[in-house]
Order: structure tokens, then sequence, then C-alpha cells
């Protein structure tokens, strides 16, 4: 583990020296990810000053659901950004070079190209979610809650861990990585509101099909007392079984794999 942590932050040092290399580029792209979320904010007061309550939720509530949307998708950017580049060491043949490194190759890619960018952003996302969180009701603020609320966060985590492995598989089969990340991204675009907000059967779909909805709306929902037991122990087992699968689909995709993409 030691060994490990040490070539992990070696790739974060790399992806560092990446990132500052055009500053101004950067600078734009960082401000360009505030207005981005500053929209997506302003759309969400816009449509509670015309309607105080949407399926039973108030402004407060609507507002920690699109923060922890926030906050799960940017961890996973921060963490899995690698998984972006990964179609080019394919067909390039510089997957051969990683898969023959004495180290497991998700050090490379897929934790090797930490965003930075988004380590920033993530800071206010969390400031802004405990501001909110303290502004919920007492009834609402206990302690099991916010406990289910940290831990399904990581549990949603898991769950995109698994989508990202099986990205990278697909790869490796197809040398198609673009357009199913983004599939994934618009997916868990949905989640910005709360699922009940879609009719059935979409919200059973993203439940329990493409369960980003369990990635993202679950902690909301335990945090506001609304989520029952037997859907909590199926998140749990849910991410795991997911997680399980995904690194069989590795495994698989590896056998598969004919270099530089043939």
């Amino acid at each position: 583990m030691k060994r490990y942590l040490k070539i992990f932050f070696l790739y974060s040092k790399f992806a560092l020296k990446t990132t500052f290399q055009t500053r101004v580029g950067t600078v734009f792209f960082l401000i360009g990810k505030i207005i981005r979320f500053l929209f997506f904010f302003l759309l969400v007061l816009l449509i509670f000053i015309k309607v105080k309550i949407i399926k039973g939720y108030t402004i407060n509530q609507a507002i920690i659901f699109y923060l922890t949307f926030n906050i799960v998708d940017t961890i996973t950017q921060i963490i899995f950004r690698e998984v972006y580049r990964f179609k080019y060491s394919v067909v390039s043949g510089s997957l051969n070079l990683i898969l023959t490194r004495p180290h497991h190759p998700f050090l490379k890619i897929l934790i090797g190209g930490i965003d930075y960018l988004d380590i920033i952003m993530l800071v206010p996302y969390l400031a802004l979610t405990g501001f909110y969180i303290s502004r919920l009701p007492n009834y609402e603020l206990g302690i099991i809650n916010c406990l289910l609320y940290f831990l399904l966060i990581i549990n949603g985590l898991l769950i995109a861990t698994a989508f990202h492995i099986a990205v990278l598989a697909f790869g490796i089969i197809t040398t198609e990585t673009d357009n199913t990340i983004m599939i994934y991204r618009d997916l868990t675009n949905l989640t910005r509101f709360p699922l009940d907000i879609y009719q059935s059967p979409i919200r059973e779909i993203l439940t329990f099909i493409i369960p980003v909805g369990v990635m993202i709306s679950f902690p909301a929902q335990a945090l506001f007392n609304l989520l029952t037991w037997p859907k909590i122990l199926y998140a749990f087992i849910l991410s795991i079984s997911l997680l399980l699968l995904s690194l069989r689909f590795w495994r698989y995709g590896l056998k598969q794999y004919q270099s530089w993409g043939g």
C-alpha cells in the first residue's frame, strides 16, 4: 500500500504540472466551471420562486439535492479524470507499456490524472452544502441522518467507480470511451433534481436499471429521513455488486485486448 501511494502521488505530481502548463487556458476553464455551476444554481432558485414546493420538497432541500450532485460528480471527476484520456492509450498502443509496469494498471488509467481544478471547485460545494444542511429543521437534522448521508455519498462514489471501470473495459474491446463516458455524464445530470419529479418508468429506470439515482438522490433522501431501510440496504448491496461485476468485465476486456486497438 505504501508503494502504491507513492506511485499515486507521483502521477498526481505529473498531473499538476500538466494542468498548469497553459495558465491562461486553466483560468478560463475554471471561470467556465464557476459560471456553469451558478447558472444551474440560479435555475433551481428561479423554479422555486414560482413554485414553493415541488413533489413535497422545499427550496432548501432542492438546493441540497443539487449540491449533493455536484459533490459526487466533482469528486468522481477529480479521481477518474484519466479515464477520459484512455482511448489514446488503446489506439496508440501505449496501453502495452502500462500493462507491463510492475503495478496495477488502474494506478495509471483510472486514478492517474487528478483534476486539480475540480479540487478548487469542491471547496465551495462542501461549504454551501454544510450551510444549507444547517438550515434544515431540527426534526430532519439528526446524527443518524447525517451519518447515512455521508455513507451513501461514499456508496455513490463506489457505484461511480464501477461505471468508470466498465468504461475502461468497454474501451479495450471497442476502442471507444468518449461517447460512453458522455452517456454516463448525461444520465447523472438527470439527478440534479429529486427523482420524484420524474414519472414512471423513468424514476424506476434511474433507480434500479441505470442506478445513477442511487448515487445522487439517495444520500439527500436519507438526510431528509425519506429513505426506507430496505432501500438503504439495497444501495449498499448494489454498489458492491456493481464493483465486482465491473472488475470481472475488466478482466474479460483484457482477454480481448489485441494491442493497438486491433
